[in-house]
């Protein structure tokens, strides 16, 4: 059988970001933290936590972090079918985290995000990474959720169609001059300022990224 005491508090002192506050959050003292957190790795054999300000997951315990708040989401769904089993003086929200690429952050995330924490009372972590590469950090266990634009479904789990993001191509006046002069050899057709112009030109691609 896990202990799960051990593992509440590997994932408390993450989550918080050092012993004492985790020791604040569990009701218990720092020593017991510590206690269960040493405990736990001699067990394993392995550090799971970098002692540090604040203090950070090995990539053990970043697997039991995930874990402990997969077995937290499912408690707090099984309670809220059958509310007789919840514990009154528990306080500690769940933690969804959430693997997002950066586009999605500056634009529609946030908003959302925040009045999904304000109706749930959940915590949200957010990992950014590219659209390309948050399904794999889902596919580890790292999250329980990614935005991504790929289509393909990760094993266990469901894909929603979030809708696209569609990027249009700018700059200023100035730096269209500055790159037709860096390139008067070529045809006025093939010029990279007549292209931005155009809305045709762009670093990185240029288009709609479906997200799910």
């Amino acid at each position: 059988m896990l202990d799960y005491a051990s593992l509440a508090a590997v994932a408390a002192v993450i989550r918080e970001g050092s012993f004492e506050r985790a020791a604040q959050a569990l009701g218990v003292t720092p020593s017991a933290v510590s206690q269960r957190v040493r405990a736990l790795e001699e067990r394993l054999g392995t550090i799971l936590i970098v002692r540090a300000q604040p203090c950070v997951a090995t990539t053990a315990g970043q697997r039991i972090c995930a874990h402990v708040e997969r077995v937290r989401l499912l408690e707090d769904e099984m309670i809220g079918e059958l509310p007789q089993l919840g514990d009154s003086g528990s306080t500690m929200p769940v933690t969804l985290r959430i693997a997002v690429n950066r586009d999605s952050i500056g634009t529609w995330f946030v908003p959302v995000v925040s009045r999904f924490a304000a109706r749930s009372g959940a915590l949200v972590d957010v990992i950014l990474d590219r659209e390309e590469y948050t399904p794999g950090r889902l596919r580890n266990g790292e999250v329980l959720a990614a935005v991504t634009d790929n289509a393909s479904i990760v094993q266990g789990c469901r894909r929603i169609s979030l809708g696209a993001l569609r990027y249009r191509a700018t700059a200023t006046p100035g730096f269209c001059a500055l790159v037709c002069r860096r390139h008067r050899r070529g045809s006025a057709a093939s010029r990279p300022g007549d292209r931005l112009r155009s809305g045709r030109y762009a670093a990185g691609g240029l288009g709609a990224f479906r997200h799910r």
